[in-house]
């Protein structure tokens, strides 16, 4: 006894056949098409069964076939995607055949139909999934990798169709449209595996001793252990300027992600080996005179000359 037969059995003949009526009355009769309830829960289960073997071809190639290759990091999430994506749009296609009855050479008018909507709503929409496309095959920026976008920087987390998702340093989630990501600049600091280099920039008060300085620097970005000692950390005599001498500190890294920690700790030895040395930083204030105060043998740079008693 089949199905049919224990619904029969239960409801009766007369129920029954009322309910499969009912699903299968067309309440859209076109020529091309005809739509039904039960062709729209045929449809939707068509469609989730394809999400459902999606997830799971997509989990078996990550797991078991991917990790045997040699393929990078990036490029195995846009596999991964593709592989997503078709997947979907087979189970779309068939869904629309199987459900709907649509022959597959009409989908062109309901394409036709919905490219007059992108046109006029959609069009945002469509730009950002272009540029995701974009973004996947052209791989300027890659799953993991650290960019800065703006005065905004963080770790690529995911990489969609329609957006990028980004975690700041502040363990935030950034949404960026995809579209912004290809017509705007930005800067990515994981893209080439090589060295990098770090400008830091100094500004000591006039009549100081640059050779010194100059000294005191170096002796700095050596004591941090990311700095690398080959290319040698190097300063550069900048200008003159109204109030101080610019100097910037140039040293090389092989971490670019972690560069604002290696800018802070080489911040911090310069600190300390100022304040073993003597040294003071010149204030940047604009129009504001610096004056060196002598007091106890110990020299005091950097106070306005409206502050002294």
């Amino acid at each position: 006894m089949g199905f049919k037969g224990l619904l029969f059995l239960f409801f009766g003949e007369s129920i029954v056949s009322r309910i499969i009526y009912y699903l299968n009355y067309p309440f859209i009769n076109q020529e091309q098409y005809k739509v039904s309830l039960l062709s729209l829960l045929l449809l939707v289960a068509i469609v989730a069964g394809a999400t459902v073997v999606s997830r799971y071809t997509r989990r078996f190639l990550q797991k078991r076939v991917l990790p045997r290759s040699s393929i990078d990091i990036g490029l195995q999430y846009t596999l991964l995607r593709i592989v997503h994506y078709l997947i979907i749009l087979a189970g779309v296609l068939y869904a629309l055949k199987l459900g709907l009855s649509i022959d597959l050479t009409s989908i062109a008018v309901i394409l036709g139909f919905l490219s007059v909507g992108i046109g006029f709503g959609l069009q945002y929409v469509a730009s950002d999934v272009i540029s995701g496309l974009i973004l996947l095959f052209e791989r300027p920026i890659r799953v993991g990798d650290r960019i800065k976008v703006e005065d905004m920087e963080g770790r690529v987390e995911s990489i969609s169709v329609r957006a990028t998702l980004i975690i700041t340093n502040d363990n935030m989630a950034v949404i960026v449209p995809n579209s912004v990501l290809v017509r705007n600049k930005f800067t990515n600091w994981s893209y080439r595996k090589t060295n990098v280099r770090l400008r830091i920039p100094v500004a000591m008060p006039l009549g100081s001793e640059v050779d010194r300085v100059s000294d005191a620097l170096v002796e700095a970005s050596r004591a941090v252990p990311e700095v690398l000692k080959n290319p040698a950390p190097r300063v550069n005599f900048i200008e003159f300027g109204d109030t101080s001498l610019k100097l910037e500190l140039l040293v090389w890294i092989n971490e670019p992600h972690k560069h604002a920690q290696i800018r802070s700790s080489v911040n911090y030895q310069v600190d300390r080996v100022f304040r073993e040395r003597g040294f003071s930083v010149a204030l940047t204030q604009p129009n504001v005179p610096v004056l060196t105060l002598r007091m106890d043998q110990e020299t005091v740079h950097g106070l306005p000359i409206e502050q002294k008693h």
